[in-house]
């Protein structure tokens, strides 16, 4: 996974490209995203950076979410822990944030405290991978979900049209009584995460951290997402 940032969905539109052909777009306000932590292979197993998005007040914020990133709450653990020889992780020394994620990515390139920009990112970056929730509608038929046909619409067929028919063979055929695992029914539709990938930049804003992408990508507007270079050739 490459290094990348915290962002929400702004919306669609449509830009001219250089040839004069339109292009329709997604706009992603992505960063600036502070850099809360580092992970190491010795402390955590693992290497990771994680960044935060979105300033939260510190009156809405809980104490360990202050804790989190201020360098000199009061602690009573903190005290205890200086006093024991324990030697505490630098904190980014910014206001809490709304949103945190990790990339697992090799932290050597930046610090704790560090804000990263588009700039920073995605400089010379010409495609991206974009993570997102999708729209939850809740739960749905098999039409919708799963594009069935439903049932005919003539010869005697009543209330049934949009039912999924018939599922006696798939359910019985086991030998168990049990119907398989995996089948396709009506249930919960949406509300999943998403992976939309090698999504091509168009263009991109980097005094207003704003990043316009071809196509259509997860989650309603205002929605959040992580957003990285593609690892897709």
């Amino acid at each position: 996974m490459a290094l990348g940032l915290l962002g929400y969905k702004v919306g669609m539109t449509q830009v001219y490209t250089e040839d004069g052909s339109v292009e329709p777009v997604t706009v992603i306000q992505a960063g600036p995203c502070p850099v809360l932590q580092l992970r190491t292979t010795e402390r955590d197993g693992y290497t990771a950076v994680q960044l935060g998005f979105q300033d939260k007040p510190r009156k809405n914020a809980t104490r360990p979410e202050q804790g989190h990133v201020a360098a000199n709450l009061k602690s009573k653990r903190k005290d205890a822990r200086q006093k024991a020889g324990v030697q505490l992780l630098p904190k980014a020394d910014c206001e809490p944030q709304r949103h945190i994620r990790e990339f697992r990515v090799d932290a050597a390139t930046v610090e704790v405290g560090q804000k990263l920009t588009i700039k920073d990112v995605f400089e010379g970056v010409k495609a991206v991978d974009i993570i997102g929730t999708t729209k939850g509608r809740g739960t749905t038929g098999v039409m919708k979900r799963h594009n069935f046909g439903g049932m005919p619409a003539a010869h005697g067929a009543k209330k049934v049209h949009r039912q999924a028919g018939s599922t006696s063979s798939l359910c019985s055929n086991r030998g168990t009584g049990r119907p398989k695992r995996g089948l396709r029914r009506a249930g919960r539709y949406g509300n999943e995460r998403v992976t939309i990938r090698n999504l091509t930049i168009v263009r991109v804003d980097t005094d207003n951290n704003l990043i316009l992408v071809r196509g259509g990508i997860p989650g309603p507007n205002g929605g959040f997402i992580m957003i990285r270079p593609t690892n897709k050739l």
